[in-house]
Parts: C-alpha cells; sequence; structure tokens
C-alpha cells in the first residue's frame, strides 16, 4: 500500500498495536530475507497465548534459513497452480476469488486514500495488505489519523469475520512450520483486537 510521511502522537500502546501489524504484513508478504529472521530469532514472549506464539517463533527462526523458509511460503501461498492456503477475504467470506468482499474494500480503501503500490499486483484483500493497511491507519500514514471506532469498523467489515480462521488453518496447514508459528501469533493478535474492539467502543483516537 502507497502511504504519505506524517507524524501524530500516538500512544505507545496503538503504537505495539501497528508494529505488530506490520510484523505480520511483514512475513506474510514474501518469504523473510535473514535480515528478519535473524530479528525474529532474536525475540522473546512471555506466558500469554501471543507470547507463547512470539517464543515459538524465535525458536523456529534459530533453526530456519532463507531458503527453507521461502519453499514453505511457496508451497502454503503459491504451490502449482494454488497454495495450501489462500489467503483472502474474499475467499474466506464467499468461497470465491475477487467477490463482493474485495469491492467493499477497494471503496473503504478510495475513502481512507489508501491506494495499492504499483508493484504489488495481488488483490488487495490479502491478510498481508490489509495489516499493512491497519497499520497504516493507527500511525496516520495514508495522512489522516484514523480514530479507533473507524479502526474498529474497518477491522469488523475486511479482517474480523476471517483472519483468525486464516491463521488457525495456517497453523494445521501440512506444509507449515515456521507459518505455523505465525499462525498462532495472527490468531491470537486477532482476538485480542476483536475484544478490545468491543471494550472501546465510542472511544476516539
Amino acid at each position: 500500500m502507497t502511504a504519505s510521511a506524517a507524524s501524530f502522537d500516538i500512544p505507545e500502546e496503538d503504537r505495539l498495536r501497528a508494529d505488530l501489524y506490520d510484523f505480520i504484513a511483514a512475513l506474510l508478504s514474501a518469504p523473510p530475507p535473514k535480515s528478519l529472521l535473524d530479528k525474529c530469532a532474536a525475540l522473546t514472549g512471555d506466558t500469554t497465548e501471543l507470547g507463547q506464539g512470539i517464543t515459538a517463533l524465535s525458536r523456529v527462526s534459530k533453526v530456519a534459513t532463507p531458503k527453507s523458509v521461502e519453499a514453505e511460503f511457496n508451497a502454503l501461498f503459491i504451490g502449482l497452480g494454488r497454495g495450501e492456503v489462500l489467503p483472502y477475504a474474499s475467499y474466506y467470506m464467499t468461497g470465491f476469488l475477487n467477490e463482493k468482499p474485495l469491492a467493499v474494500l477497494r471503496a473503504d480503501m478510495a475513502r481512507q486514500r489508501i491506494t495499492r503500490a504499483e508493484n504489488v499486483f495481488e488483490p488487495e484483500d490479502n491478510i498481508a495488505s490489509l495489516c499493512e493497511m491497519m497499520a497504516g491507519m493507527i500511525l496516520g500514514r495514508f495522512g489522516a489519523q484514523v480514530d479507533l471506532q473507524q479502526q474498529k469498523d474497518f477491522f469488523n467489515r475486511h479482517i474480523g469475520p476471517w483472519a483468525e480462521h486464516l491463521f488457525s488453518d495456517l497453523e494445521g496447514a501440512k506444509n507449515s512450520v515456521f507459518y505455523a508459528t505465525v499462525g498462532a501469533i495472527g490468531r491470537a493478535f486477532m482476538g485480542i483486537e476483536r475484544e478490545a474492539f468491543r471494550m472501546t467502543a465510542g472511544r476516539t483516537a
């Protein structure tokens, strides 16, 4: 997604949310290079479900190589004809690609002044792009800071109905080792976001 530079006074907890959205987007948009694998290996988690997922990612990253993770990425998301997992809102919400959820997303992107980067050719409703959009809205990358109610509306329309299911599928996919831990992190984080939005209805950023 293309973004304009902007600087806002953003609470630390929201910056951490944005960082995690960006982190998940980076891991799911392309096979991670060695520099990103090294960062994953250096992470430490805690006893929460999310923290346990981070600990597992760190452990797996210590023995993974860019080549092994690229092979896993290709098997999961590309495959021969199609990958084992199709990480698109339209597919999870309708059973088909490029359906109404994508059209609704594009309309919402236009309202938020979010445009697809010229070098990106995948449909915009893939999970990596949606996580990147959420991070951008939290941080005001698209020219204006987006309040919590708008973030909640976007999440509930485009991510909440299906992302936890996707991440669960990623955890259980037969070709998934490194990405099983990414799935655990994503599933836990989506649950946290869903519950937080439920509890903060009506608040603004």
